[in-house]
């Protein structure tokens, strides 16, 4: 029998493997629209907007009142860039944003 951590991950990287077909950001919204709440899409969007403000070493109060978002919010994901799996930093680079923290 499979443990649960187990059937996560591989429903996971089922979900990793449809993402990485998306060829266009047309496909990626459809795809994330049918997928995501408009809710849970709006968090995802003021998380990376705090990302990409976080790397600019933006005050985090500022960040808050631009994006209306929670200090609290923005100190989360401020960890997850600086201790976290390294997607966030992986993508800034990828994109060409550099990190000035």
């Amino acid at each position: 029998m499979l443990n649960s951590r187990k059937v996560d991950e591989q429903k996971l990287n089922d979900l990793w493997k449809a993402i990485l077909k998306l060829e266009r950001t047309s496909e990626c919204a459809k795809f994330f629209r049918d997928l995501c709440t408009l809710e849970e899409l709006r968090a995802m969007s003021e998380r990376w907007q705090a990302v990409q403000k976080i790397a600019q070493n933006q005050p985090y109060r500022r960040i808050a009142n631009d994006i209306g978002i929670s200090t609290t919010t923005v100190a989360r994901v401020a960890q997850w860039l600086n201790h976290g799996e390294g997607g966030y930093r992986l993508i800034l680079k990828r994109l060409g944003l550099n990190i000035k923290n």
